[in-house]
């Protein structure tokens, strides 16, 4: 018999296990990109990231025999709640080996830990939230993620489905190629928002970061107000995440959009450090900063990683013209290729200025989630197989493969 235990993290030996587990998984997978173990365990840290001040989680790891063979995390995010109006819960940081009864183990574990919440409903995966790394790939496997973008064995959306998640929304990753995205329809759109909008476009002043930050700020939580999922960020997280970015952006990659003095949208694009990360096989921060030196003019794809114009001023065709300045700056510093990712699959402005640029779709990514009140909150399912022993606490429940109940 073998044994499967399913509990949550409770020391630092157990998050780097949690970390560390991804390089078992991926091994066989030359498209994966270690993360940075110090970025991982900082996304992970309730006490210091700003996330975690309005959001509860609770990380499990799934073991056998003690090794590691799945993990995942359970996450509430408050502000989300609020801001949705809705009461539902996530699941995030999914891994696991090819086997639907640790799967079926994780979820039931997270399914529980949100339902003893009082959340009604489940859905991701998100890592930890709709700011950071979210969405299942299911289509693009042969590809390697660019920046800030996820990745998963094919067997994932088995896992997920068999379980009963069903679809709730997809994510495009449009490819873009500079020897094509210069169409005349693109080429007047962009004139036409400058000429009949009056539109004037400037790139990021260093010198002056924090007001600069402000107004990225500012634009970033009214352009994505009323898009499905988003979260506007506090101002802790924000200024968490520019820190972050601050040592890897490009000024004429960031580019804001004014109209009469306002500014009314901007676009964020990174180059795709990723290709150098590529190299890094242990995850440590050292050899990752060789790579990203000597691998530098291999990087010929910038990510645009957030575009978006405040709602009253989406008809100037600010947007469009954002895609325009992104391309043109990026052809200007020696980029071959963009990824505009990623893009709600009926967020149809956005939809229409990729293909307007011949963009195409080259990965998706699946965001699932699934009613907590289908099933009996002790998510003993008629499909499971294996038998949950409840001592004092769920936290301890022992999982007992191939017994009946």
């Amino acid at each position: 018999m073998d044994e499967l235990i399913v509990r949550p993290i409770s020391s630092k030996q157990d998050t780097i296990a949690f970390i560390r587990f991804l390089w078992k998984v991926y091994r066989n997978y030359p498209a994966w990109v270690p993360p940075l173990i110090m970025d991982r365990k900082k996304l992970m840290d309730r006490a210091k990231n700003p996330f975690y001040k309005h959001s509860d989680a609770e990380f499990f790891l799934a073991e056998r025999e003690g090794e590691v063979v799945g993990r995942i995390a359970a996450i509430i995010n408050h502000n989300h709640n609020k801001e949705h109006n809705e009461n539902i819960g996530f699941f995030g940081f999914f891994e696991c080996i090819n086997d639907r009864s640790v799967a079926d183990a994780l979820f039931d574990t997270a399914k529980k830990y949100l339902y003893e919440h009082g959340v009604i409903t489940m859905r991701g995966p998100v890592n930890p939230s709709v700011n950071d790394e979210i969405g299942l790939l299911i289509q693009g496997f042969d590809l390697s993620p660019t920046v800030m973008m996820t990745y998963n064995p094919p067997y994932y959306i088995n896992l997920i489905e068999k379980y009963g998640f069903i679809k709730a929304k997809d994510l495009y990753a449009y490819f873009l190629d500079q020897k094509t995205v210069y169409t005349d329809r693109f080429n007047r759109a962009h004139e036409l928002a400058k000429q009949r909008q009056k539109l004037t476009f400037r790139t990021f002043d260093k010198k002056h970061f924090a007001d600069e930050v402000d107004k990225v700020k500012e634009v970033y939580n009214k352009a994505w107000a009323k898009n499905w999922g988003a979260v506007p960020m506090t101002d802790e997280e924000f200024d968490a995440l520019a820190t972050d970015l601050k040592q890897v952006i490009v000024p004429e990659l960031i580019i804001f959009a004014e109209k009469e003095g306002k500014t009314i949208g901007f676009a964020l694009s990174l180059p795709d450090i990723n290709v150098a990360l590529k190299y890094n096989k242990n995850g440590h921060i050292l050899p990752a900063l060789y790579y990203l030196f000597t691998k530098k003019k291999e990087i010929d794809l910038v990510r645009i990683l957030v575009l978006g114009v405040i709602p009253e001023y989406l008809s100037t065709g600010a947007g469009a013209a954002l895609f325009y300045e992104t391309a043109i700056n990026a052809k200007k510093l020696g980029y071959r290729y963009g990824e505009a990712s990623w893009i709600l699959e009926d967020n149809e402005p956005m939809v229409k200025s990729a293909e307007a640029m011949q963009g195409k779709i080259t990965k998706r990514y699946r965001i699932y989630e699934m009613s907590l009140l289908i099933n009996n909150v002790d998510c003993k399912r008629q499909t499971a197989d294996y038998r949950l022993q409840k001592p004092k606490t769920y936290l301890n429940w022992k999982i007992y493969a191939g017994e009946e109940s």
